[in-house]
């Protein structure tokens, strides 16, 4: 959609119209769009769309979920305080300043929803996870897309988006669908520049994949500052996708107003019991990070090899990869190609990268299905 508001005389007849309206700009959103499921005539078809985690979950988050049974009657605890307890000793953070979520995607939301109001701006890289956005259209706020030369998120362009109405600045580090990172020096760089009424949100998602020196999820920064929050997830690295599960660690203040708005119980009893259990399992942890650690640049040498752009490289579980414009080469026929053999990967024309396809590095005999049908697709 368009980062300028519709016009409003599309909604200034709302109360005599003959049926409810929306309010402004509603309509005008663009509804999330996930990676493919189903492949026709493929009853378990190879999902590499979702960048879930190929090894599943853990066996004791598992068991954790299965204690729930019982418990269905009951209203989840509203604070998460086991899990509460365990992120705060885990990453030796206060627990008051935890904030939960369906997922963190709900944790987005509700921050655009604590501060932004119709005039105020939130910017985000080009790129940027399309859950950003979403959260502040819906609060009639503007969306600032700062370019991302090379795919990459660049903090002068960031900075340049920003005015007196901005109140957010939504940062995935890594990037998704990009993969791409940038280094915690230049993630400081931008901070110290910000004006301090501007929050700064450090989205974590696949920050546990990036095992580089000079990374940091953010942590310290946030501690010791009053306008950085920094989010993850348990859908990517620990596998509880299905349960939709994740935190934020923020300033008191800003995890007080938050709670004001959040809903009740809106992390589940299983959730809450499977989420202690993975974050306990370090075995699971270090071996999805030693998949990513072999078969992550694997992908990336063989796709290279047949011609095609694999951007990055990749510090996340996906690689992107660009295609050629050309007709019979295209990203969208790859797709349709990969499809029609029961490997479901990701188009992102909706993300402005019509030409490529995000693929979800999975076990050993998913990439090497991946590599041969593009060798195919590339070599007819």
């Amino acid at each position: 959609m368009s980062d300028s508001a519709p016009p409003l005389d599309r909604f200034q007849d709302r109360s005599t119209a003959g049926k409810p309206l929306p309010k402004r700009g509603i309509l005008d959103i663009h509804a999330y769009v996930p990676g493919k499921a189903k492949a026709e005539g493929f009853a378990e078809p190879i999902k590499m769309s979702a960048n879930e985690n190929p090894l599943g979950s853990s066996e004791k988050a598992q068991e954790a979920y299965a204690t729930a049974e019982r418990s269905l009657h009951v209203y989840p605890d509203p604070r998460a305080t086991i899990v509460r307890q365990a992120i705060a000793e885990r990453y030796r953070i206060e627990p008051e300043r935890l904030i939960f979520g369906c997922g963190s995607d709900e944790v987005f939301a509700l921050l655009n929803q604590t501060f932004l109001e119709p005039g105020d701006n939130m910017v985000q890289g080009e790129y940027g996870f399309a859950a950003f956005a979403i959260g502040a259209y819906a609060c009639q706020a503007e969306v600032r897309r700062a370019k991302e030369p090379n795919f990459r998120i660049d903090v002068d362009e960031l900075l340049a988006c920003v005015d007196d109405r901005t109140r957010l600045i939504f940062l995935a580090n890594p990037g998704n669908p990009t993969g791409t990172w940038i280094p915690f020096s230049e993630v400081r760089r931008l901070h110290d520049a910000l004006p301090p009424s501007v929050v700064l949100v450090l989205d974590g998602a696949y920050g546990e994949f990036c095992r580089d020196a000079s990374f940091d999820d953010g942590i310290d920064l946030a501690r010791n500052s009053s306008n950085v929050v920094v989010t993850h997830t348990f859908s990517k690295l620990h596998g509880l996708a299905a349960l939709r599960i994740g935190w934020g660690y923020a300033p008191l203040e800003i995890a007080q107003a938050v709670d004001r708005i959040r809903l009740p119980f809106n992390t589940s009893v299983a959730a809450q019991r499977a989420a202690v259990a993975a974050l306990g399992d370090e075995a699971f942890q270090e071996a999805s990070l030693e998949l990513m650690d072999v078969w992550r640049p694997w992908l990336t040498q063989q796709i290279s090899g047949l011609g095609l752009d694999v951007i990055g490289p990749s510090a996340a579980n996906f690689v992107l990869v660009g295609f050629p414009k050309r007709p019979g080469k295209t990203a969208a026929e790859a797709e349709a190609f990969l499809s029609s053999r029961g490997l479901l990967v990701r188009q992102l024309g909706n993300y402005g990268l019509p030409d490529h396809l995000r693929m979800t590095v999975g076990l050993e005999a998913h990439n090497r299905a991946l590599v041969d049908a593009l060798a195919g697709f590339m070599g007819d």
